[in-house]
């Protein structure tokens, strides 16, 4: 038997965006009145929604082009499907408080702590509560991050990935900006707005996938993130 738990926001209009992106709209684009030939219905039952949102909307991976402009060409489709179907591990991080920065000598405790070791190639996920505590509210933009030596930290174990609560990698202002260049330059990635991260808390290790759309050029996308336990 398998567990397999669900890692991602649900996606729906007006739900909160990072700053300037696109804001979600969703539109009933032809009802099943209109199908079955019922003229001025009093009610209209989706048969088919249009979706109007960006690439970087709820849970998504970002692709290397997103991070800096050197790497134009590098999009999300031409990405090999291997970073994004890994063995992962979960850490705690609920301590953090907000816009706070976790720093590589924390991210080893916190893998001695729960007896986890990173390998190469794995998805790494970090747990803040940021999520069950802050979301939609005043305070959902400013959470914890890593730190600039942290990603480098990372990119020098050959993590495929990591994965925050977060609408950032970084903290904004302070670390956002460098975590995503140093992702590019190491050629790794992060996914953003992750939920139930405390479901995996102490159990070790799990097979993460977060399979992105093949969106032609694209700069990230949305995902529908899992883990998976193997119930034996």
């Amino acid at each position: 038997m398998i567990e397999i738990i669900d890692l991602s926001q649900e996606i729906y209009e007006g739900m909160p965006v990072y700053k300037d992106l696109p804001q979600v709209k969703m539109t009933i684009h032809n009802a099943h009145e209109e199908w079955n030939g019922i003229r001025n219905p009093a009610t209209k039952t989706p048969a088919v929604h249009k979706l109007e949102l960006g690439e970087h909307t709820g849970t998504h991976v970002d692709a290397i082009n997103h991070m800096e402009i050197q790497h134009k060409g590098k999009s999300i489709d031409t990405m090999p499907l291997s970073m994004f179907y890994t063995e992962g591990i979960c850490l705690d991080f609920s301590h953090k408080k907000l816009k706070e920065l976790i720093e590589p000598d924390e991210i080893e405790k916190a893998c001695s702590k729960a007896d986890l070791k990173i390998n190469q190639g794995d998805t790494v996920l970090l747990y803040t509560d940021h999520y069950r505590t802050h979301f939609n509210t005043a305070n959902w933009g400013i959470g914890p991050g890593i730190s600039i030596s942290c990603a480098r930290w990372f990119g020098e174990k050959k993590i495929a990935a990591f994965g925050v609560e977060t609408m950032s990698p970084g903290v904004s202002g302070i670390s956002n900006r460098e975590v995503h260049h140093i992702c590019g330059e190491m050629n790794f990635t992060h996914y953003e707005n992750m939920v139930n991260l405390h479901r995996l808390l102490g159990r070790g290790r799990f097979r993460f996938i977060g399979l992105p759309l093949k969106i032609r050029g694209g700069t990230g996308s949305p995902v529908r993130a899992v883990a998976i336990f193997e119930n034996k």
